[in-house]
């Protein structure tokens, strides 16, 4: 499923080019066991800033960095936040692990890695011939535009006109080639269709996270092993895992869930998206406001056939509680109202948009399987409030036009109404026949209008051994090439 045909003259490239620049890469399981890392390495981390544009962020692409924006090591468990009664409203505990400590601030550096490095270490992509194509709704093409830059390779950013104007500044700053393509969100294709016009330029090579398998396999071995680590290091006894919910996106993070459901298998996983779009629900389209995930498609790489449940959430939920967490008059309500603690309220400055929609999933299936203060779910925060500070900003302009300001009142009211409201509608539990439903979904994007093929697509559903299993076992395989590419660059011999 991961092409791993070596390319000698572009491998060659790729070596010298590594042996010149100081690039050592990272082995999958050195994300997922930081204590792999060579000494050496972790002693010259303790002076790189997190988002520093040094090769040596390379070994920060892992759930298990301290959360420090300068000289940070590792530790055994992801930073997390952890969801109490009196905010959620369910008995259960939701426990999520937070993106904000990966470079960038977001987790998608990592599934960027993933979709770049089996062609990195066989010389598939050439970084002295071409150019990196990312194309996103917004944090995925960070990730890639970011990781390029480490291993001196040019790039090109592709992500919707009308994402946060947050992404757009990073991306200029860092260099990027940038293609702002129409409409927001839910307006994949309009990055598809700009994704195959490059195609056409043997320059560019596209890593489309939303078909490429080393998207799964990175999120499989680093972020499924990862929740395993979190809820098992702070389980309480009595404790079981219920399940997890993600936010479809690309669906590489449900690929932790499948993860998750080897290692305890009564649980169940939880695909999230906007109910302006509930495509997995409805076979429904649309525009949404939850950034960070696309929408209108159901991804080549998301595995239906291991799904439970579709989960839809109001894209106004996590647009207001994005102000709740953020704003003054927000976070005194939520500890002299609320009675959060202090460092918890602090905490809620780790949740972007989509980091929020994955909690309220998490609430949405505590509620539909009436899960107990014995049960526990979890999920992922995907990047942070920093990338979203304008979003907070127009919806003050808003009131401000109404002749209104966010108050107390206002608070409690975001919180009752947009947390401790939510219902069990609009979810769907999927049986054989929906997740087959689903999944015959991808006929109508992937073969008739992006080249595979219906034999190809039947592989997914029946042949999971050479599909699904194949990309998740495929991580010694690829370590192995990264370990023979560091070995011909003689860098890890002068550390």
């Amino acid at each position: 499923m991961i092409d791993l045909t070596v390319n000698r003259q572009g491998l060659a490239h790729n070596i010298e080019t590594a042996r010149e620049r100081g690039i050592i890469i990272p082995t999958v399981a050195q994300m997922r066991d930081p204590s792999r890392i060579p000494e050496a390495i972790r002693e010259k981390l303790s002076s790189v800033g997190l988002w520093d544009v040094d090769p040596l962020n390379l070994f920060r692409i892992s759930w298990k960095n301290e959360a420090k924006t300068s000289g940070g090591q590792f530790q055994s468990i992801p930073n997390y936040v952890d969801f109490p009664p009196v905010l959620t409203g369910v008995p259960c505990r939701i426990i999520a692990a937070a993106g904000k400590w990966f470079p960038t601030g977001c987790h998608k550096v990592g599934a960027a890695f993933g979709c770049l490095a089996p062609r990195l270490v066989t010389g598939r992509f050439d970084v002295q011939r071409h150019k990196a194509v990312w194309p996103s709704t917004g944090n995925y093409c960070r990730g890639g535009v970011f990781n390029s830059r480490l291993l001196g390779a040019q790039s090109v950013a592709i992500l919707p006109e009308g994402m946060s104007p947050e992404r757009f500044a990073w991306l200029h700053e860092i260099g990027a080639e940038v293609i702002a393509t129409p409409g927001t969100e839910s307006n994949v294709k309009e990055i598809f269709d700009k994704t195959n016009e490059l195609r056409q330029d043997p320059q560019y090579m596209i890593f489309n996270q939303f078909e490429e398998m080393g998207n799964v396999l990175w999120h499989y071995n680093v972020t499924g092993n990862a929740l395993a680590d979190l809820f098992e290091g702070v389980k309480r006894p009595g404790e079981r895992l219920a399940g997890c919910c993600f936010t479809s996106g690309s669906a590489g993070t449900l690929s932790a869930g499948d993860r998750l459901k080897d290692l305890y298998p009564q649980m169940k996983i939880g695909a999230g998206e906007a109910l302006q779009c509930p495509t997995i629900l409805r076979n429904g389209f649309g525009s949404h406001r939850i950034e960070g995930i696309g929408d209108k498609h159901i991804p080549w790489i998301h595995n239906v056939r291991n799904t439970d449940m579709a989960i839809a959430i109001d894209d106004e939920d996590p647009r207001r509680l994005l102000r709740l967490f953020n704003t003054d008059a927000g976070r005194a309500y939520l500890k002299d109202g609320a009675g959060l603690d202090p460092e918890l309220i602090e905490k809620l400055s780790w949740l972007g948009i989509s980091g929020i929609a994955n909690v309220l999933c998490c609430i949405k299936m505590a509620k539909y399987y009436e899960l107990s203060s014995n049960d526990v779910l979890v999920t992922v925060l995907t990047d942070s409030a920093a990338m979203y500070g304008s979003r907070i900003r127009e919806l003050g302009e808003e009131d401000a036009a109404a002749g209104k300001t966010y108050t107390g009142t206002s608070a409690m009211l975001d919180h009752h109404l947009h947390i401790l409201g939510l219902k069990t509608d609009n979810m769907l539990e999927l049986t054989y026949a929906e997740r087959k439903r689903v999944h015959n979904l991808k006929y109508y994007t992937w073969v008739e209008q992006q080249g595979k093929t219906a034999e190809e697509l039947d592989a997914l559903w029946y042949d999971t051994e050479n599909t699904w299993d194949a990309a998740h076992a495929g991580a010694d395989t690829l370590d192995a090439l990264i370990e023979a590419f560091n070995e011909e660059t003689g860098l890890l011999k002068r550390l």
